[in-house]
């Protein structure tokens, strides 16, 4: 039986990469999923091919009024909002004392003040609702710290934070609020940071124990079970998919 059947469920950046392999398997679940992305055009493709219901929605998630515009037209089409997966990120790969300064906005903005406009959005919908998960995607980089990553890593760590700060203040509605922290991953976005260097890939292969990078199902099988009834007893808790890469 699926496990989330007819639920609606948003996931932001799920044109591509992680985003994508999290919006097909929540689809596989039976969940009515919304691909939103800042591309488009590619959340429509995304949504055209997985198929069913999915419906997919153009937004930016460090502009407020893009993810208000986006939630309202959830709630016009749908009627309600069940899960919010908060995936969307970015990030360029370089020493903290050689990122360009003017860089620092975005990074923050996309992958901190994202999750902050979204939950602020879709939050009330939920307690509204006395039901409701959310599963914000943070990064190991935000657990332990990634070199050529500070401020990305900076602003993952106040993803995990603010996590937890939710999922105790939002309890009481009972709406749950967790985190999954992908490790190294075998996505476009990696492709870009890695680029041609092929040492580094093999290096955080061999640093692995399970041998291997994350794939998009791997981070997408933890979402599921957090936004399924499965995990209707878990609230604030952070877990690591990293191939063992990092323990806690």
């Amino acid at each position: 039986m699926s496990r989330l059947t007819d639920r609606v469920a948003i996931v932001t950046g799920a044109a591509r990469g992680l985003g994508r392999g999290i919006a097909e398997r929540l689809a596989s679940e039976g969940a009515v999923v919304v691909v939103t992305d800042v591309n488009a055009d590619g959340a429509e493709q995304a949504a055209t091919e997985l198929g069913g219901s999915a419906i997919g929605l153009g937004c930016d998630v460090s502009d407020f009024d893009s993810v208000e515009a986006m939630v309202a037209q959830v709630t016009e089409q749908l009627g309600r909002v069940d899960v919010l997966v908060n995936n969307a990120g970015w990030d360029k790969a370089a020493p903290f004392l050689e990122l360009e300064r003017d860089l620092w906005p975005r990074i923050i903005g996309i992958n901190l003040y994202g999750v902050l406009n979204t939950s602020r959005t879709v939050l009330p919908i939920m307690a509204e609702q006395g039901s409701g998960s959310v599963v914000n995607i943070s990064s190991d980089a935000g657990r332990v710290g990634s070199s050529g990553e500070a401020v990305y890593s900076a602003a993952k760590g106040g993803v995990i934070a603010f996590t937890k700060s939710t999922a105790r203040e939002l309890a009481r509605s009972q709406v749950r609020v967790n985190c999954v922290c992908p490790g190294p991953s075998d996505t476009q976005l990696f492709a870009e940071f890695a680029g041609d260097n092929d040492k580094l890939r093999d290096a955080l292969t061999r640093a692995i124990p399970l041998r291997r990078l994350g794939q998009p199902a791997d981070v997408a099988g933890a979402v599921a079970y957090f936004a399924s009834d499965d995990a209707a007893y878990v609230t604030g808790q952070t877990v690591s998919i990293s191939g063992g890469l990092t323990m806690s």
